[in-house]
């Protein structure tokens, strides 16, 4: 009986690890939900989590899934309707035949979606925009431009609560106000998105220095795109406000989302099916899977002791706590993937009760490491299948070699900027 109870942790941990490996690799090509959601029902099958325990873990991501869900309806609204490619036209256009404007006007319209629709919003519906102006450029070489999608999703993911789902895991239901956020992120943010854009940039300087088409169609953004694009504009406001009287971002992201989706389907020539078809509906699952394997975890102790450390650090010293976390982090979402860590790290900040800009280290690692590799975050998963509907191919060194130059830099600035404010 003690041997079994001793061993109980450990079958935990392989589970996880196999399921987590199984989310990132994706062995046979198989979606990355059925990964999770395997691991997550193998846990219960096996005695190892109780069916009460495993629907606490799937309910304590109810707002990650609101808040997916809405922003998924509003991306998918917006694609269809156009209004992502008349962005990127609209950047080309303005490029004159300059190929480094281009980058930086691509840059500049890719933070703004990830800003205010999250970065895989990003990841998903601007990198095949991307991909099809650079072929109406007539650019030499396509991929600086989506490259660009890869990182700027990472690196602006903390501006606001909304730009990534990790944030909402990280702080749970103790979100920040708006107003206590945007001094706490506005110069990280900053740091992070500018040192990303000049690494970037000068990496990529051999291949914008051939001039770009300038005859270039813009596609006309029809009354529903236009629509389309005030409902997001709205949406952005509703959630601004939502975070400045501390309501949770789940519920209101998803009824702006569908008012903006049902709005827009009254007039134009979509069906419902059309927008709901194309939904990578498999975020759910795989979110909902990735909570139990958490909650799993959290059986064995392993957050418990995570905190006990954690709070030793801070008492020993709140700063070196703030820049050993955000490196840690950092490096270790590209050995398990961002959500999963942020789960954990969530968890972990929250029992040690840290410093706000311990928490803040905490979660500019979880958002920025995943620049270092492919298999950092779930943005930049969805950017290689992007990718590859797109028959580019991008191997997991070359991204390596491009994220090791880019990301520890802008990490380095962040830290020290929400150091700064704390």
């Amino acid at each position: 009986m003690t041997g079994g109870l001793i061993a109980m942790p450990w079958v935990i941990w392989g589970i996880a690890a196999v399921a987590t490996a199984g989310v990132i690799v994706r062995p046979f090509a198989w979606p990355e939900f059925i990964w999770a959601v395997t691991g997550a029902v193998l846990l219960v099958v096996l005695g190892l989590l109780s069916p009460a325990d495993t629907l606490t873990g799937v309910a304590k991501g109810t707002d990650v899934y609101l808040f997916l869900t809405g922003m998924m309806l509003l991306a998918e609204i917006a694609r269809q309707e156009g209004l992502f490619d008349w962005l990127a036209a609209w950047a080309a256009v303005h490029a004159k035949g300059s190929a480094t404007r281009l980058f930086s006007l691509v840059f500049a319209v890719g933070t703004i979606v990830t800003v205010f629709l999250s970065n895989d919003a990003t990841a998903v519906v601007l990198t095949p925009a991307v991909a099809a102006v650079a072929r109406a450029a007539k650019v030499k070489e396509a991929l600086p431009y989506l490259l660009v999608c890869a990182f700027i999703a990472n690196a602006a993911s903390f501006v606001l609560p909304i730009s990534n789902p990790a944030n909402l895991v990280i702080y749970g239901s103790h979100m920040p106000r708006l107003l206590l956020w945007l001094p706490a992120y506005a110069l990280p943010s900053a740091l992070s998105i500018a040192s990303t854009y000049l690494v970037l940039r000068w990496s990529q300087r051999g291949h914008l220095r051939h001039p770009v088409a300038t005859q270039i169609a813009v596609p006309v953004l029809t009354p529903d795109g236009k629509l389309a694009a005030l409902g997001i504009l709205a949406t952005s406001i509703v959630l601004l406000v939502s975070s400045a009287f501390d309501v949770q971002l789940g519920l209101p992201t998803f009824l702006a989302g569908a008012a903006t989706a049902m709005l827009v389907l009254t007039r134009s020539a979509l069906g419902p099916m059309a927008v709901l078809k194309n939904i990578p509906w498999g975020v759910l699952p795989l979110v909902a899977g990735l909570f139990v394997l958490v909650e799993a975890l959290e059986t064995t102790g392993v957050t418990n002791d995570l905190a006990v450390l954690l709070d030793q650090l801070v008492r020993r010293s709140a700063a070196e706590a703030a820049w050993v976390s955000g490196v840690v982090l950092a490096v270790g979402v590209n050995l398990v993937n961002n959500l999963p860590a942020g789960l954990v790290a969530g968890r972990v900040v929250a029992l040690a009760k840290v410093p706000e800009h311990v928490r803040a280290a905490v979660l500019i690692g979880v958002d920025l490491g995943p620049n270092l590799s492919v298999t950092g975050s779930l943005a930049t998963i969805l950017w290689l299948t992007a990718l590859r509907r797109e028959g580019v191919r991008v191997t997991a060194w070359r991204f390596l070699a491009l994220g090791a130059l880019v990301m520890p830099p802008a990490l380095v600035l962040a830290l020290a900027g929400a150091f700064a404010f704390g």
